[in-house]
């Protein structure tokens, strides 16, 4: 069963409530660090005043003892103010000789306790009221040994220390208060951003991705997050497009074939004496085998585009599989084929590197006037194959656009000849897994050539 929410959960707080405790608890740890270590410093600063005023007034009795009897000592010295508030001059008898007004008629600490050495800052509770830090020291003066002792009161020190730590306790919530509601407004502006992009987001369909998620003015994070929101639903949109042109395409290709079949069927069906060797030659198996080598190229292309294409590698012959394509395009065209194969081995898979060459040259005879020419061999480190024809051309424009799929130049001429704009995309897509790299550029003399680069054995490119 699900639990009621609760204001009191954090786990429902927003980020700008989260945000605000946040900011109010540190803030309310620094104000217990830094009040504690001011009252601190502030407490050992006034005692440390006190002490050096009582030190004061002992050296300066000390020194005036070397001169002078106890009953000669000069009023000032046995004199108080706000901070020294007992003198007492105590006899080699263990007796006050010579005392303040304020200061008590018996040792404010037992003489004994007193050595030669100036003894400063006693604690409280060595003076009879608990309020006094005592300093003193024995010296032996004009009439005999004597102990001076010099009491400083304390107890403004600790009023003055509590007065600091109640003012601060007072200013903590408002402090408190303010910062959290600084952070609370602060980060509150902040995702009203993030909330505008997120409306946004939840209003976009598939069934139309062109919309956009605002970007905040401020060059931020948020900001940064909105432009690359808007990076990845560019490329969403232009992923959709291309799957609905694909599919679109592919629907538009594998009808044409169906519609052929179908419609010899209805003849047979209507006329069962035209069904004879001439129409299943003629119209069904081509129909047929051109819908076979569609679905095959459509379910190459899916595989490239799920988890990449799956090849072979293995040490393969090219200048073999070149020299078989080679023989089956002489056979089927009557065009004149011009071959300069070189011994050339790479690491490949052979069904990928013939569908390569056979997609090739069937492309170039499809376009050529009458010559077609095939190079393979061996060129600065790596496999060069180059197939030529002296057709039309392609022009520079389009010679990166011909790699998509579904691509004719010439939309009549390719689907009269059989093509439907997948051979240079498989192609594009095998070399790419092989480690080499395609490219088209005019051909000397008029026409097209198209030239491939794959690594071949022993080459730094095939290790790795």
């Amino acid at each position: 069963m699900r639990q009621p929410r609760t204001w009191w959960s954090p786990r429902y707080w927003g980020i700008s409530a989260r945000s605000a405790f946040v900011s109010a608890t540190v803030v309310l740890m620094a104000l217990v660090v830094a009040g504690s270590g001011l009252a601190i410093v502030l407490y050992r600063s006034l005692l440390s005043g006190v002490d050096d005023a009582a030190s004061g007034r002992v050296r300066d009795v000390v020194a005036a003892l070397q001169f002078d009897t106890a009953a000669e000592l000069d009023a000032a010295l046995v004199s108080t103010d706000q901070r020294i508030v007992a003198v007492q001059v105590i006899g080699p008898d263990g007796t006050v000789v010579q005392r303040s007004p304020t200061a008590p008629a018996t040792p404010l600490v037992a003489p004994s306790s007193i050595g030669a050495r100036l003894q400063a800052g006693l604690p409280d509770d060595a003076s009879p009221d608990g309020d006094m830090r005592i300093s003193g020291q024995t010296v032996d003066g004009k009439g005999g040994r004597y102990t001076v002792l010099v009491g400083a009161g304390s107890e403004g020190v600790e009023t003055t220390v509590q007065t600091v730590v109640v003012l601060l306790a007072a200013a903590a919530p408002i402090v408190i208060a303010v910062s959290a509601g600084a952070a609370y407004l602060l980060v509150g502006r902040s995702m009203r951003s993030v909330d505008a992009i997120r409306t946004r987001v939840a209003d976009i369909s598939t069934s139309d991705l062109s919309e956009r998620v605002p970007v905040p003015r401020n060059y931020d994070e948020i900001s940064a997050l909105a432009v690359t929101m808007n990076e990845m639903l560019a490329r969403i949109e232009a992923g959709h497009d291309a799957q609905r042109r694909f599919v679109g395409d592919a629907s538009h290709e594998l009808r044409s074939p169906v519609a052929a079949i179908l419609s010899a069927l209805d003849v047979v069906s209507a006329h069962p004496e035209f069904l004879d060797e001439e129409l299943a030659t003629s119209t069904l198996r081509p129909e047929a085998q051109r819908m076979e080598a569609l679905v095959e190229d459509l379910l190459l292309l899916a595989r490239a585009d799920e988890r990449g294409l799956s090849l072979g590698h293995r040490d393969v012959d090219l200048d073999d599989i070149a020299s078989a394509e080679l023989g089956r395009l002489m056979r089927e065209t009557t065009k004149t084929v011009d071959a300069d194969l070189a011994p050339t081995r790479v690491v490949g898979d052979p069904g990928g590197l013939t569908r390569v060459l056979r997609n090739l040259l069937e492309n170039a005879a499809r376009h050529a006037t009458s010559r077609v020419e095939l190079r393979v061999g061996i060129q600065g480190g790596r496999a060069i194959v180059t197939v030529a024809d002296d057709g039309p051309g392609i022009p520079e424009n389009d010679r990166e656009r011909v790699f998509d799929r579904f691509v004719r130049l010439d939309y009549d001429r390719a689907r009269r000849s059989g093509g439907a704009g997948l051979g240079l995309a498989i192609v594009s897509e095998v070399v790419a897994a092989h480690g080499g790299n395609v490219e088209i550029r005019d051909r000397p003399g008029g026409g097209t050539l198209v030239s491939v680069q794959l690594p071949v054995v022993n080459s730094p490119e095939s290790s790795r």
